[in-house]
């Protein structure tokens, strides 16, 4: 194993940077190109179906057959005159991943010659087997009917094949036959439905002309990069995409000279590539930059509509493992593959979009504004904090239980950030005594709201502990681990703000009715949210102690395990909200959280028998040959009646012998452990025990190990160290 490791370094070290041509001088030229846009549809379709599209995209209405017809016939046309050859509905199982069954353009005719096929009803709707797909009781394993269908407000793309051809990729909601959504992207879809509902309905108090609200969304996303020789070397990178053992080297992030630093050449080269593909594709990506930890980057793309950055994030991290193969590099999306450094997020930067183009959540200069502006703030605040342990269940998974309040990543307490000089304008909001409004008198002055026009975008300080931060114009919500589907979390936000703004409305149409003023009545209501709701701010470091037990005197929440958070899916709190917002029934948020409790058993069992295998066949074996070596040089120095000098050599053999009987009870204890959680039939507990007994033993096995690392010879170390795959680029 050792002469794999060497054998791995040299070819790392061997590689150099690939030369990447642009495909044109200009990004315009080429940008979207590989999408079947909103330019691509009006050239090929009748001005007719091009309205009805476009309709139905605005409207989430549907469209007939006979318009199907003739998009999947110009969606056909452009994607062949491109090298396609197949197609497929790309969808988002509960997988994590996204899935894609390739069809071919072509039939075969009674003739026996191949004829082009593709109608309007391969173009709605297939029919991939969906019993292999996580159902969480939904379907019985026999029962293999699903369906994808057609979700025309993503554009179909153009996926290079890597074998010369294209294949033409329509994005696609999954369900069962019976139904029920068994994707990321359907509750998503109707959350999104939801907020623009509610949130135009509030709009309406202040702008007749808003009739639409689009929420939006820039993903962060984070992520390292170790070559590809290297990568193969490590078996736990391979099978678990984290690291369970590694001595931390001498040196890693303490310098803090990686963050916005030169980025290496053969890295460079990697975004460039995937960046130009990531163009034809029609995402903006536009950051590139390293990252806090040595080997780690991140790409951040221009804000989108939801679902539509939610469908390019998927697509850029399937498109970035694929490209990292060509320069010989692997990504690493997990949100912990090292220990002790940074660990990855996609921090979710959110807002609200109105179709007269007004951002609901950047401050504003007016009175009037400040006050729709104050509304849509307050109850954000208001939703998360009622609702902050379903937003942290939206954030739970195996990954990132390993981040979370760790290295610079926010804790698992949900807190908002707002900055002092906002925070101390919802205070001077809250406390402001009741005002006489006499007629003709200026409504917003008297209430203050002249006051609140000193704020400046970005005029307070940014707070990168908090999970739930304003910066701005917008929220960042940090805590969402790097190999997350962003859907998740944002169909509970998406939900959740709905939800309030639903409650809000409820609570100003029934001052209304009692004739009271509408301005007054929204900030009498404001206020009241504020006072309930004001516990949940936190300006302060949230990596502190202090703010532990600061956040337990509050009442706020600290769950800090992933299967005690998912639970929180199924309270009857949860249930009640998804059911009202429309956005998923009973049984599909109980199949949900049957699905993210197995997946997190599945993941910590990964690991742990990894862990295992590792620490006994490659880390034990090697230190035992190791200790025989220094007995035999112990031996040799009585022998020649050295014994003083043999002393030292057997104060090392003592310690191995002593680390490596803790690794082999260590070892044994935790596959004991694995045992009795796989006997377990109820779900709920097994993932219990996998939280607690098996993964108690990690960082006991761990510590014996990574001492081992640093006694044992450099040249009978068989796993690659962290000094190598974290600065061998």
């Amino acid at each position: 194993m050792s002469n794999f490791r060497f054998k791995a370094l040299e070819m790392a070290q061997n590689r150099q940077a690939m030369l990447v041509t642009a495909p044109t001088e200009r990004v315009g030229d080429f940008f979207g190109s590989y999408t079947f846009n909103n330019e691509v549809m009006r050239s090929l379709l009748s001005p007719e179906a091009y309205l009805k599209v476009t309709e139905a995209i605005n409207t989430n209405g549907q469209i007939d057959r006979a318009i199907a017809d003739e998009v999947a016939g110009a969606m056909k046309s452009w994607a062949t005159s491109k090298g396609a050859t197949h197609y497929t509905h790309w969808f988002q199982p509960l997988t994590g991943e996204t899935a894609e069954k390739h069809d071919a353009f072509f039939d075969v005719g009674s003739d026996g010659k191949a004829i082009e096929k593709f109608k309007g009803s391969a173009l709605v709707q297939q029919e991939p087997d969906a019993s292999s797909f996580p159902s969480g009781g939904l379907r019985n394993t026999f029962e293999a009917r699903g369906y994808t269908g057609w979700d025309p407000s993503s554009p179909a793309f153009l996926m290079d094949n890597g074998a010369g051809g294209k294949t033409l990729c329509i994005p696609s909601v999954f369900i069962s036959y019976t139904g029920e959504a068994l994707d990321y992207k359907t509750p998503l879809l109707k959350a999104l439905n939801a907020l623009d509902k509610a949130a135009t309905a509030v709009c309406q108090y202040f702008d007749r002309n808003i009739t639409k609200v689009t929420p939006t969304l820039g993903p962060e996303q984070e992520y390292f990069v170790v070559d590809r020789a290297l990568f193969y070397a490590r078996p736990d990178l391979v099978l678990a995409g984290r690291t369970v053992f590694g001595h931390q080297p001498a040196r890693g992030q303490q310098l803090e000279d990686h963050y916005f630093g030169s980025i290496p050449p053969r890295v460079n080269a990697f975004m460039v590539d995937f960046e130009f593909e990531s163009m034809k594709l029609g995402m903006p990506v536009r950051t590139r930059h390293n990252e806090v930890a040595p080997g780690q980057f991140e790409v951040a793309p221009t804000f989108e509509e939801v679902n539509l950055s939610i469908d390019h994030n998927a697509l850029l991290m399937d498109l970035m493992e694929k490209i990292a193969e060509k320069h010989n590099l692997k990504v690493l999306f997990h949100e912990k593959p090292f220990a002790g450094i940074n660990g990855s997020g996609k921090h979710n930067n959110w807002s609200m979009g109105t179709n007269t183009g007004v951002n609901l959540l950047a401050p504003s200069t007016k009175p009037k504004e400040t006050l729709r502006f104050l509304t849509f703030l307050v109850n954000v605040i208001k939703a998360v904090h009622d609702n902050a342990d379903l937003l942290r269940a939206s954030i739970a998974s195996a990954g990132n239980e390993h981040r979370l309040g760790a290295n610079e990543a926010p804790p698992a307490i949900m807190s908002v950030f707002l900055g002092e000089t906002l925070t101390q304008a919802l205070t001077d909001l809250e406390t402001k005594s009741e005002v006489t409004i006499n007629k003709g008198d200026n409504v917003y002055y008297k209430l203050g709201l002249n006051r609140i026009p000193s704020l400046m975008r970005d005029n307070t300080d940014r707070n990168r502990t908090s999970p739930f931060a304003f910066t701005g114009n917008k929220f960042e919500f940090r805590a969402v681990g790097s190999s997350a589907n962003s859907a998740s979390t944002m169909t509970v936000l998406n939900a959740i703000v709905a939800d309030q703004l639903n409650k809000f409305k409820t609570d100003l149409d029934g001052r209304l009715a009692r004739n009271e003023k509408k301005e007054l009545a929204i900030v009498d209501i404001l206020k009241e949210y504020y006072a309930n709701s004001k516990r949940i701010l936190f300006e302060g470091n949230g990596y502190s102690d202090e703010w532990v037990d600061e956040a337990a005197r509050r009442g706020l929440s600290n769950i800090k395990s992933s299967p005690e958070a998912l639970a929180i899916y199924v309270q009857p709190e949860s249930l009640s909200l998804f059911e009202r917002t429309g956005v998923m029934n009973h049984a599909e948020v109980e199949s949900r959280y049957e699905i993210e409790l197995e997946k997190y058993i599945k993941n910590v069992q990964i690991e742990s028998r990894v862990m295992g295998d590792l620490a006994m066949n490659h880390v034990v074996s090697t230190a035992l040959k190791y200790q025989n070596k220094l007995a035999e040089t112990a031996r040799n120095l009585v022998e020649l009646g050295m014994s003083a000098e043999a002393e030292p050599i057997k104060d090392i053999l003592r310690e191995i012998s002593t680390r490596v009987l803790v690794i082999k009870k260590g070892v044994e204890a935790m596959i004991e452990s694995r045992k009795k959680a796989n006997n377990v039939g109820d779900t709920v507990e097994r993932a219990r025990l996998y939280a607690t007994e098996v993964k108690d033993h990690f960082e006991i096995i761990r510590y014996e190990v990574d001492k081992l690392e640093e006694i044992v010879d450099d040249e009978d170390w068989p796993l690659v160290k962290y000094r190598e795959l974290l600065f061998v680029k």
